[in-house]
This record gives structure tokens, C-alpha cells and sequence, in this order.
């Protein structure tokens, strides 16, 4: 069972779009996935232009994978390491701490988190 960062059992990020590794709606994960698509984000405009500028464009639709794009102001289960790379670069997206899986703590401090804890 995936747990959030406080040990608890993981809550929803999003339905709508429908979002995490296995589409889901939560940020779960496992060996399979590579991408460690477990932090959950608030998109905004400008994480969306720092992830295009890098070559990982989410805002654009891509339906024949069924993928809606993204928009400033949705829910999406985000790659840990991507989360770490826009912290760098200020432009961070804020984190629902609650959807958040526990294995985002191997690559990001429980302190950055609470930080950009969306409110």
C-alpha cells in the first residue's frame, strides 16, 4: 500500500485530469516506474514553461495516449527528480503534502516539501 510522506494512507490528486503513474488519480508508484511520478503539484503557468523549455512539454494534448494536457491550476502526480530540477531553477510548483508518495522523501527533503505545502 503507497503511504503519503507522513505515513499515512495516500489521498487523491487528481481525477481531472486523471493523473499518476498508473492513472490512477494518485500519486502511487513501483519498480516499474522509472520516473518516480509521486509529487503531487499545482501546476502554474510558469513550472509549465520551465518543463516545455527543458523538453517536457505537459501542456500540450497528446490524445492518442490519452494524455488531456495540462493547465495552470491542475493536480498532477509530478516526477519527483522534475519537481527537484524546478525548485533549482525557482519556479517549484506548489505540493499537496497529502497526495504526495512516502518515496519522494528518497530525493527530496521533508523540509523543501512543507515549504511549497500548497495551503
Amino acid at each position: 500500500m503507497n503511504k503519503n510522506i507522513f505515513g499515512e494512507p495516500l489521498i487523491t490528486c487528481s481525477n481531472n485530469p486523471l493523473t499518476g503513474y498508473f492513472r490512477t488519480g494518485c500519486c502511487e508508484t513501483d519498480n516499474s516506474d522509472y520516473g518516480m511520478h509521486t509529487v503531487c503539484v499545482v501546476t502554474t503557468k510558469e513550472f509549465l514553461d520551465f518543463s516545455k523549455s527543458i523538453g517536457n512539454d505537459l501542456s500540450t494534448p497528446i490524445p492518442e495516449y490519452g494524455f488531456p494536457g495540462i493547465r495552470a491550476g491542475d493536480k498532477w502526480c509530478l516526477c519527483a527528480l522534475r519537481w527537484k530540477e524546478a525548485l533549482e531553477n525557482n519556479c517549484a510548483p506548489k505540493v499537496v503534502l497529502e497526495a504526495t508518495n512516502e518515496k519522494t522523501l528518497d530525493v527530496i527533503s521533508m523540509d523543501q516539501l512543507i515549504k511549497y505545502a500548497h495551503k
